[in-house]
């Protein structure tokens, strides 16, 4: 296994190599969780040209370890959600507020590199999270019977006047898919249209990310559990 500490002198050596953790799969094994990332050689993001254009393999391993903290973040601990599904005739607009509930943090030691390689200007990094007792009960949580799946693809602005920074723009996608999961699965569940739903949501695994029309796009599966579905009766 190679540590989070010298992966950046790993990628700089252009050592791509896999490490045999590759065989485990979420959902086999009960302390280990793994999901791969690529990150964009030549970025651009809503229109802009990154500040680091072109990256090189330390900046992007960088950004793969950072990407990859976010998702093992919310599949850990997930969010507290509010969705609002909104009304045309009330002139209500949809949204939905996303609080990740704890984080990972770059460096953490439990992250480990198992495997790189360099494709079509993209480097691509499989991790493994290692999780400790409590990182355990917290899954085992999202795998309980109150648990609802969901799925959906969220899309990020084409451009975007003022550049959050790429992450950002990835986790508008992110949300955007979160938003359009619970909207799916409400419409298939609820038989009159809410004015609020709250509750917790994860990610199942890490999340697809691809462009369309030019716009970057993030296909996802979600874990969901609904607290409290506040009708428009209650107002």
């Amino acid at each position: 296994m190679i540590r989070k500490g010298v992966f950046l002198s790993f990628l700089l050596l252009s050592v791509f190599t896999s490490l045999g953790a590759q065989g485990l799969e979420w959902g086999n094994h009960h302390y280990i969780i793994r999901g791969e990332v690529y990150v964009d050689l030549e970025p651009i993001y809503a229109g802009h040209i990154d500040e680091e254009y072109p990256l090189d393999k330390s900046a992007a391993g960088r950004r793969a370890l950072e990407e990859s903290a976010l998702f093992y973040s919310a599949m850990i601990f997930g969010w507290t959600f509010s969705y609002v599904p909104g009304e045309r005739a009330r002139r209500i607009n949809e949204n939905i507020d996303l609080d990740l509930i704890d984080s990972i943090q770059f460096g953490d030691p439990a992250l480990y590199v198992t495997d790189t390689f360099t494709e079509n200007m993209r480097l691509k990094v499989w991790t493994d999270y290692h999780l400790s007792e409590s990182h355990q009960r917290r899954i085992s949580v999202w795998r309980t019977g109150t648990i609802r799946n969901a799925q959906a693809t969220g899309y990020s602005p084409s451009y975007l006047e003022e550049y959050p920074g790429w992450l950002e723009v990835k986790k508008m996608a992110l949300e955007d898919a979160a938003r359009a999961a619970l909207r799916a699965m409400l419409r298939g569940s609820e038989r009159n249209r809410p004015r609020e739903v709250t509750g917790f949501i994860s990610l199942a695994s890490f999340p697809r990310f691809y462009i369309d029309a030019g716009r970057w796009a993030a296909s996802a599966r979600f874990r969901v559990q609904v607290t409290e579905v506040i009708p428009f009766a209650a107002y």
